[in-house]
C-alpha cells in the first residue's frame, strides 16, 4: 500500500508536533492563580524533585521517545538552588501547569545562566531548532477557531495522543546568532512562536536577569489576544542540531507588575 507525498508530509509534520509540544499529563489539579488573594506566583527551584513523577509543579517531562535531557538540582556559589539542565542529543523538558488570566498576570520575569550557545543551531531552520536554554508559556486555545486545515491537523494528531495538545505557545529563547527582539515562527507549526531575548556568547557563564510584558509579547507573536495561560515550562534541547547543552535556570516569576 502506497501512500501520497503530501500524506506523508503532514504525517512527518504531526508526528513532529506531538513530540515539540509540551504536554500537560500531570495527574493532579494545575496551580490556578486568583487575582484577589495574590500579587505572584513562584516558580522555586527549591521545590524541584527530578524523581518526582507525579510533581504538581516543575515536572521532568518526556518527549515521546526521544532520548531526554538531564535536569538536576544545583546551586549558586552563594547556595541559591537552581536548576541544571543537560543535553546531548536530546530533548525533554521541566513543566508546570497552571490557570492565569494574562490580562491580570502579565508578567514573567526569570534568570538563567548557560556555558555556550549552540553553533550549529539556526532559528526558523527545522535542522536548526534547538535552544541552549527557552521558557516556554502556554495558552488555552479552542479547537473550533483553528482554521480548517488546522483543526483536521489537530484532529489527526490527537488520534495518536490523549494528552491536551497546547494551540498557543510563547517561547522565550537564548538563540546563538539572531538579533534580540526577533520573532519567528517554529520552523515546524505556526502554533509555537519564538522571540530572541538573549543572543550569542557575550554573557555565557553569567547569570542574565529578564523580565517580559506577555500580554504584550503574545500580540506581537500571534496578532490576537491571548486566553488564559496554561503552563510555564524551561526546555534545554540539542536533538535537531546533534549538539550538547548545558544552562541553568534560577526562579521564574508570574506577576501583575
Amino acid at each position: 500500500m502506497t501512500f501520497p507525498k503530501s500524506y506523508l508530509l503532514i504525517l512527518s509534520i504531526v508526528l513532529f508536533i506531538i513530540l515539540i509540544i509540551p504536554y500537560e499529563s500531570f495527574s493532579q489539579e494545575p496551580v490556578r492563580l486568583n487575582a484577589d488573594s495574590t500579587d505572584r506566583f513562584v516558580l522555586d527551584p527549591a521545590d524541584f524533585d527530578p524523581d518526582d513523577s507525579n510533581a504538581r509543579i516543575l515536572r521532568h517531562e518526556p518527549f515521546g521517545r526521544k532520548k531526554e535531557a538531564v535536569y538536576e538540582r544545583d546551586q549558586k556559589e552563594d547556595g541559591t538552588p537552581v536548576i541544571k539542565a543537560s543535553s546531548s542529543k536530546a530533548i525533554s523538558s521541566v513543566t508546570s501547569p497552571l490557570h492565569a488570566n494574562p490580562f491580570e498576570f502579565s508578567f514573567v520575569e526569570w534568570e538563567w545562566k548557560i556555558d555556550e550557545v549552540i553553533e550549529s543551531a539556526k532559528l526558523g531552520e527545522k535542522d536548526g531548532d534547538d535552544f541552549v536554554a527557552r521558557i516556554y508559556i502556554t495558552f488555552d486555545y479552542p479547537v473550533s477557531e483553528l482554521p480548517f486545515g488546522q483543526r483536521l491537523k489537530y484532529r489527526f494528531f490527537k488520534t495518536f495522543t490523549s494528552f491536551d495538545i497546547p494551540l498557543r505557545s510563547l517561547n522565550y529563547v537564548w538563540a546563538n546568532d539572531a538579533e534580540i527582539g526577533t520573532i519567528e515562527e517554529n520552523p515546524f507549526t505556526s502554533w509555537v512562536k519564538y522571540i530572541v531575548v538573549n543572543s550569542g556568547n557575550e554573557k555565557a557563564g553569567e547569570w542574565v536577569s529578564l523580565k517580559r510584558n506577555i500580554l504584550d509579547d503574545y500580540r506581537k507573536a500571534f496578532d490576537e489576544d491571548p486566553r488564559e495561560i496554561s503552563g510555564i515550562t524551561i526546555m534545554t534541547d540539542s536533538d535537531n542540531t546533534g549538539s550538547s547543552t548545558l544552562a541553568w535556570f534560577g526562579k521564574i516569576t508570574l506577576s501583575k507588575e
